[in-house]
């Protein structure tokens, strides 16, 4: 092995090739190796050759005691149990994720970090855009916009970062300590990953344990059962008002009479914001109280959340057709978050519904369809199984259509024959059995939609 310091990347996305480029750029010979072979790797390969990075296609590296690189950076999609992974950090090979990366080379810029099962790229964005109307350069990374490395390899300064951090990306960065840490929600999820609740309750807690102040989402029916025992410290918020707070008002935000007010301090009428739902209100009582610990002053507080209409994806309005509005909702990848969005839209509803099923309790989410669903229209290889899960809990009015295209036809018609107000894609699955991904899946029901 020569004396340069090797480096594996296992992953060729977008962060994999930051991660790349960015210890390549420290003097690293990068190795970038992924099972996969796609004339899309193949293109990302070429062009990684041409600048001295070596692109294995269709490969996963086996590692011998001879022949051990001196860091394995992987991306959030492998498993932090995979065979490769446990190897590696039993013969003590530095392994991390590409986050944890981008931290070591941006630790003298103070970051925000969000966690938690559901609302975190809307609170993400939110705080995103109160730090940018601050006139802060504090771009958001993570799970959403950037990979954290492409900022790390920026030349101009970075006054803040702004990371949505997902559990298998805290898994994978043992030492980040972002100086501000805000926990949205917790509901079961990814426990085909993470095997059991509290082992994945542990995981996101160990992040919050690190960060320098923790905010906490005191409506969060699981995090307020923990109680404050284990966040004596943290700020929590409420949309219930101050006597709802888990902590003295000093520390709190929470929405009274109408108004946000935070540690003390009115600061914009609530109707100022246009998001729908009750957990919306949740995220940005969190965003404000970030934006308050960093002295971002009111006035750029309630410009960005006066202009601020949501994330793509996420209760997305799409059109009004036949005075029914199509609304987009594919992020919605599990069934919390699909009951927070039939929860969110006005009914009754026809839902569009399936994908790749994940574990999870689906008592709450067909709750809420029997409640607010004229009709639900299933795709996907979930179809079929949610189509008998359906009527065992005595919902009849339902159809499997298979395809998204067929959905949203379907659904036109249907417009014309039930008093419905909304149509709405939450699909409570994963997209991978026929999209690349939720946004895949959002565009394609998207443009299904302007065409009609």
């Amino acid at each position: 092995m020569n004396n340069m310091t090797q480096a594996y990347i296992i992953g060729l996305g977008k962060s994999g090739i930051a991660a790349a480029k960015l210890l390549q750029k420290n003097g690293y010979q990068v190795t970038l190796c992924d099972r996969n072979t796609s004339p899309n790797l193949v293109t990302s390969q070429q062009e990684l050759e041409k600048i001295g990075i070596t692109v294995k296609l269709g490969y996963t590296p086996t590692l011998t005691p001879e022949n051990l690189p001196n860091l394995i950076v992987v991306s959030p999609g492998v498993p932090w149990d995979s065979p490769l992974l446990t190897m590696a950090r039993k013969l003590k090979v530095d392994t991390i994720g590409e986050l944890e990366l981008a931290g070591r080379y941006l630790n003298k810029t103070p970051w925000v970090g969000i966690t938690g099962t559901n609302g975190k790229t809307t609170t993400t964005a939110l705080i995103g855009a109160m730090f940018q109307a601050a006139g802060l350069n504090a771009p958001t990374c993570g799970n959403i916009g950037h990979p954290a490395t492409e900022l790390a390899l920026q030349e101009n300064k970075l006054d803040w970062v702004i990371a949505e951090i997902s559990s298998y990306q805290i898994e994978a960065s043992p030492t980040l300590a972002p100086k501000i840490g805000v926990w949205t929600t917790f509901t079961p999820d990814h426990l085909n990953r993470h095997k059991t609740l509290e082992n994945y309750y542990q995981i996101k807690a160990s992040l919050l344990n690190r960060c320098h102040q923790q905010i906490i989402n005191g409506d969060d029916p699981y995090l307020r059962q923990k109680g404050i025992e284990p966040w004596r410290n943290s700020y929590w918020t409420s949309v219930k008002g101050k006597a709802n707070l888990l902590c003295d008002s000093s520390r709190g935000v929470y929405i009274e009479d109408a108004w946000v007010t935070a540690f003390g301090e009115l600061i914009l009428p609530v109707a100022l914001f246009k998001m729908v739902g009750r957990h919306n209100q949740q995220n940005l009582l969190l965003a404000v109280a970030a934006a308050k610990l960093a002295g971002i002053d009111k006035g750029a507080i309630a410009s960005a959340i006066t202009s601020f209409t949501g994330v793509p994806h996420r209760l997305e309005f799409v059109k009004t057709y036949l005075g029914v509005d199509f609304i987009n909702d594919s992020k919605a990848t599990n069934y919390d978050a699909a009951e927070v969005g039939l929860k969110a839209v006005n009914g009754p509803v026809i839902l569009i519904a399936g994908g790749e099923a994940k574990e999870g309790d689906d008592t709450a989410w067909i709750g809420k369809i029997k409640d607010k669903a004229a009709a639900v229209l299933l795709i996907g290889d979930a179809a079929t199984s949610f189509g008998k899960r359906l009527q065992e809990c005595g919902y009849e009015a339902y159809e499997i259509v298979e395809t998204m295209d067929k959905a949203v036809k379907r659904a036109a018609e249907m417009c014309q024959q039930l008093p419905v107000k909304v149509v709405l894609l939450s699909p409570a699955c994963a997209s991978f059995d026929q999209y690349q991904s939720f946004e895949h899946r959002g565009e394609n029901f998207k443009e299904l939609c302007l065409n009609l």
